[in-house]
């Protein structure tokens, strides 16, 4: 066959093709779709052209086959195929089952330990409500020295009446997140309350205190960014840490020299490397030793690095300033030069959720990309009015603060200056006392960590038995097998003590006079 017959046979297969194609139903409509569409745009027609030789490579491709090396290999003595019939997949059964019942899984979370087994079994129940005098399970009334009531808003009359009216309004909760049908007017408003309250420009409700920071963090931050944070925040802030998947560098807690040592350092490296978002991420109460910020110093600080600022006032908002305003109110800062302000208002304020203030473009960015926020049903209104009644009133009356105040510095004196055992690390503005065991007693007695643990609940159950309920701060959990650089910073085991304006200063004395002697007992106990 030579050139001009094969060109004749190509072209009478290709009309024989053709007359075969317009038979088809809808051919000529995708004939027509086709040439108007390479016309129009060829460099689409390209694309679906390769898009449809993906998809019948993708369905006539062969099943999924894993690696080799995946599979746990047998042993090598499990007889063949042709040495019998029915003796190798009854053999190799036999040895899966073997493996299989001497594998154990990794538990979740670590066992308990014998403090920990000791605690749950004297751990007090209350009957009631949570007052500064509750009600336990065996009958006994103790003075609740335990609980983060701090202005005895649970015996509120007039809180408990609008509660109970907004819940027959609006129900128990809007069973929605805020992005879908979950935002109410009672949320608008205490988004608005809050703002006006701190003086920013926006604010933002969470339902969960806890999931606040740990959603607020990762939203902003991502893999390649960068987080200068205190060694000694929170759990909640470790974890958004850990879900951000940041670089994180830690400097020395509440060490405003260290801190900025570590940002000159970090300022330098990345001088080098593309630019990436950065974070300084810190309390203004710390949670877990008790003290205040220098939020000037910190400010100048983010300013002169050119660092975005995150504080954490879950302890501080409701407590700190001449309205409970916050660590803003009380350093006379302004709050917009904060870029992120996170309180709870499941603490001080007796209600629920958090929150998030900033700008408004913080704000909302937050309500598309925080995890807590757009996947998490809304706040019940019951809450959110709550908080915003409690804000009205620390606002109109500022003076409900000072009771708790005078009663904090009645402790003090009862126990930090008279105590030759511990001494408090908390700040005096705080009404949550941390009292630890002094430097001396713990290096003169070699105490570990677990026998100050030992220590601490033999005190709490101490107390417990001469009428006041108190607790000890407990340290963040572990992970399984972890090593001392994974633990970092570890808190030092304490007593936690909390105030609350709801007793007298004479029943604040008499428990500050029982929980000292506990101490001195239990120390001398153990010589």
């Amino acid at each position: 066959m030579d050139l001009h017959d094969a060109q004749a046979w190509l072209t009478n297969l290709t009309n024989e093709l053709s007359v075969q194609f317009s038979k088809v139903p809808g051919s000529a409509i995708l004939l027509r779709y086709v040439k108007s569409s390479y016309q129009d745009d060829p460099i689409r027609s390209a694309v679906e052209l390769f898009l449809f030789l993906f998809a019948v490579r993708y369905l006539l491709a062969p099943s999924y086959k894993p690696q080799s090396n995946s599979f746990v290999k047998l042993s090598d003595e499990v007889p063949t195929q042709s040495a019998t019939h029915n003796l190798p997949s009854l053999t190799i059964r036999q040895e899966i089952d073997e493996l299989v019942d001497d594998w154990t899984p990794e538990p979740l979370v670590a066992p308990q330990t014998a403090l920990e087994e000791a605690e749950n079994e004297k751990r007090p129940v209350i009957v009631g409500p949570t007052g500064p005098k509750s009600k336990l399970a065996n009958g006994r009334t103790v003075t609740n020295l335990a609980s983060y009531n701090f202005y005895n808003l649970v015996a509120n009359e007039t809180l408990k009446e609008k509660a109970i009216q907004v819940l027959r309004t609006y129900g128990v909760g809007p069973c929605s997140p805020p992005g879908f049908y979950g935002t109410q007017d009672v949320h608008i408003k205490t988004e608005a309350d809050i703002a006006a309250h701190l003086g920013a420009a926006a604010c933002i409700v969470y339902a969960q205190a806890f999931s606040t920071i740990s959603s607020v963090i990762p939203a902003f931050s991502k893999r390649g960014d960068v987080i200068v944070a205190d060694k000694a925040v929170n759990f909640a802030i470790r974890k958004g840490i850990q879900i951000s998947r940041s670089s994180v560098w830690w400097y020395e807690h509440n060490d405003l020299k260290d801190m900025e040592r570590v940002l000159e350092k970090v300022v330098k490296e990345q001088a080098r490397k593309p630019l990436t978002r950065r974070f300084i991420v810190t309390e203004g109460l710390s949670e877990n030793v008790g003290d205040i910020i220098d939020l000037p110093k910190i400010i100048e600080l983010k300013l002169r690095f050119k660092f975005r600022l995150i504080v954490d006032e879950s302890w501080s908002y409701g407590v700190l300033g001449r309205t409970g305003a916050g660590i803003t109110e009380q350093q006379n800062i302004d709050a917009r030069d904060v870029d992120m302000i996170i309180g709870s208002l499941a603490g001080p304020l007796c209600a629920g959720g958090g929150f998030c203030a900033g700008s408004e473009e913080i704000v909302e960015h937050q309500r598309i990309a925080a995890a807590a926020y757009t996947f998490s049903a809304a706040l019940p209104a019951m809450l959110a009015t709550t908080a915003s009644e409690v804000i009205n009133m620390l606002q109109t009356t500022p003076d409900m603060l000072l009771p708790l105040r005078d009663n904090v510095k009645t402790m003090w004196t009862q126990l930090d200056p008279r105590s030759e055992w511990v001494r408090c690390t908390s700040s005096i503005d705080s009404p949550i006392m941390i009292l630890i065991l002094k430097s001396d007693i713990v290096s003169g007695r070699k105490l570990t960590i677990g026998d100050q643990e030992q220590i601490m609940q033999d005190v709490v159950d101490e107390a417990l038995a001469n009428g006041v309920m108190i607790t000890r701060l407990k340290s963040m959990p572990r992970g399984q097998h972890a090593s001392a650089k994974e633990i970092g910073w570890e808190l030092q085991p304490a007593l936690k003590v909390c105030l609350t304006s709801g007793l007298t200063k004479k029943e604040i004395e008499r428990a500050g006079v029982v929980i000292r002697h506990a101490i001195t007992k239990i120390m001398k106990s153990r010589r």
